[in-house]
């Protein structure tokens, strides 16, 4: 069974910075993409960013520019810092590993992001 671990989340004023971490539990993360996703109550859960296990990365047009995904593979690990906070970025952020050969998704049990203006 794959774990994710999702931390960084927090109280921040608008324009602030967060970074968030997702560490997995198994291998296959090291090979698979990640994302990261976030929802707000009474709306569907939207994709912030994403990233290939070579390292490719895509942007909702709401966060391009602020936001970063990167990941460190040897420690199984994806960051997304998170920059210049407004607060319509409120959510809960969760991360996703797509096992790609099992078509399975994983999901971390998300971490509350909230941006005070």
């Amino acid at each position: 069974q794959v774990q994710l671990v999702e931390s960084g989340g927090g109280l921040v004023q608008a324009g602030g910075s967060l970074r968030l971490s997702c560490a997995a539990s198994a291998s296959i993360f090291r090979t698979n993409p990640v994302g990261w996703y976030r929802q707000v109550p009474g709306k569907q859960r939207e994709l912030v960013a994403s990233i290939t296990g070579a390292g490719s990365t895509n942007y909702a047009d709401s966060v391009k520019g602020r936001f970063t995904v990167s990941r460190d593979n040897a420690k199984k690990t994806v960051y997304l810092q998170m920059n210049s906070l407004k607060p319509e970025d409120t959510a809960v952020y969760y991360c996703n590993l797509r096992w790609l050969v099992g078509k399975t998704d994983y999901w971390g049990q998300g971490t509350q992001v909230t941006v005070s203006s």
